[in-house]
C-alpha cells in the first residue's frame, strides 16, 4: 500500500510539472504572436508612411 501511495504522488508530482510546462508554452506562443503582429502592425504603417511622402523604397 506504501509503495503505491509514492507512486501516485510521484505520477501527480510530475504531472503538475508537465502541466505547468504546458501552460508556459502556452503563454510564450500568445506573447510572440502578439509582439509578431505589433511588428508588423509598425512596419506595414511606416510603409504606408513612406510612400504617402512620395518617397520611393524598393
Amino acid at each position: 500500500m506504501t509503495n503505491l501511495i509514492l507512486f501516485i504522488n510521484s505520477f501527480l508530482s510530475y504531472l503538475l510539472l508537465f502541466a505547468l510546462i504546458v501552460v508556459l508554452v502556452i503563454v510564450a506562443c500568445v506573447i510572440g504572436v502578439k509582439w509578431r503582429k505589433s511588428k508588423d502592425a509598425k512596419v506595414a504603417s511606416e510603409t504606408q508612411a513612406d510612400t504617402a511622402d512620395g518617397s520611393t523604397t524598393a
